[in-house]
């Protein structure tokens, strides 16, 4: 596999620049191919990640079909966008497993979304190979069908509480929330890390994912002296209530998130609303100017081949799709859930490209890691405190 990830990352700079004249991903589309799918967001709240996800799947495979695919066959990926709405998410399901027959379904996005078509995967013993969601119910139980590359979100906020507490001295910590499953487990961990530290969230206000106006939200939170707004949140309900506590004049509060709020989208956020804020991850966004040659031409062929920048989302598509290549290369071309799960868990010491954490299965863990790392947001960039952390 150490062949196939090197020559693909240099393959992907051909393919963009026009220099393989047959399209491998044409030719997958053959009775013989390898069929994977994804359900995720083109069209809707979400549309930023699920493309940038979706267009650096695509740049893996048509590099790995341009090698001569895996084990003689072409991989072929099916996108199904479900605007990231839970009904469209178990209809684009029963189209991949039914009309598709997918073998496996790879960077799924969304909590609420990925949970509700476990069942159907799990009736037609599909696996769901490492999502782009990262919510305990996932892995948890023993007829999981899942592996998520990374950390959860749980553990992620747990350790960015810590930090903030033990190294910030944060006394009033508070959670800016979305009404949802995603929003509970971020309170949730929130809760038990306080607890941790004899301390008790100050003040807990929830939103729609679609809100567009944060004033009573925020005017709630600086009633309270927040010193602390623990954020469960997206790229846009990042950005508002940030923007909006920057126009109220709201500056001794300082802003925590999740792996969601990881994105070099923020930085670009009009005023520099999102300036400062802290996020955890285990994943690791490189800068073109100092990352090693392999990651630079990567960017610049996702650049060359799409017209954009490749943003968190990229470089989560990259890492995931390699380990799932790696899983199904392991798999020996036997595609049956348990011998897929034999070969997820055969990987340890496993990091991706861009640095990120290192991840292991080998211990019969659903999650690549309990790490990340600690970022602050400083201009374009996310500045990393300090080596890995836990709680």
């Amino acid at each position: 596999m150490r062949r196939i990830a090197i020559t693909g990352a240099v393959m992907a700079v051909l393919l963009s620049a026009g220099m393989v004249p047959d399209l491998p991903s044409a030719r997958a589309a053959g009775r013989d191919a390898i069929v994977i799918g994804t359900i995720t967001d083109l069209s809707g709240p979400a549309a930023p990640y699920g493309h940038a996800v979706v267009n650096a799947m695509r740049m893996r495979i048509d590099a790995l079909n341009a090698e001569g695919g895996l084990h003689g066959r072409w991989l072929r990926l099916v996108v199904e966008d479900h605007q990231f709405q839970v009904p469209r998410a178990v209809q684009a399901a029963n189209k991949l497993i039914n009309r598709d027959r997918v073998v496996a379904m790879v960077g799924n996005l969304g909590n609420a979304q990925t949970e509700a078509v476990l069942p159907q995967l799990r009736q037609a013993g599909i696996p769901n190979l490492f999502p782009m969601a990262a919510s305990r119910d996932l892995v948890q139980g023993a007829d999981s069908i899942s592996w998520i590359s990374g950390s959860l979100y749980y553990d992620q906020i747990r350790t960015g509480v810590k930090w903030m507490v033990t190294e910030k001295r944060k006394q009033a910590v508070c959670l800016l929330a979305q009404g949802t499953d995603f929003g509970r487990e971020v309170q949730q961990a929130v809760q038990d890390q306080l607890a941790v530290h004899g301390q008790v969230l100050k003040e807990v206000v929830t939103h729609r994912p679609t809100d567009t106006d944060f004033t009573a939200q925020v005017t709630r939170l600086r009633a309270a002296g927040c010193d602390l707004v623990v954020l469960a949140t997206l790229l846009r309900d990042t950005i508002l209530p940030m923007a909006t506590a920057r126009a109220m004049g709201w500056k001794d509060v300082d802003f925590l998130g999740p792996s969601t709020t990881h994105d070099y989208l923020l930085a670009a956020a009009p005023g520099g609303a999102t300036q400062g804020l802290y996020s955890v991850s285990s994943l690791a966004l490189p800068r073109h100017e100092t990352a090693p040659a392999a990651v630079a031409a990567w960017m610049e062929a996702y650049r060359a081949r799409f017209g954009a920048e490749p943003n968190a989302g990229a470089i989560y598509g990259a890492a995931l799709i390699d380990l799932a290549v790696l899983a199904l290369d392991r798999a020996g071309g036997d595609f049956r859930l348990p011998r897929i799960a034999a070969a997820v868990q055969s990987i340890r010491g496993w990091r991706d490209a861009f640095g990120g954490t290192l991840q292991d299965f080998s211990d019969g863990s659903r999650q690549g890691t309990r790490q990340a790392y600690i970022y602050r947001l400083q201009g374009p960039h996310y500045a990393r405190l300090g080596e890995v952390a836990g709680y």
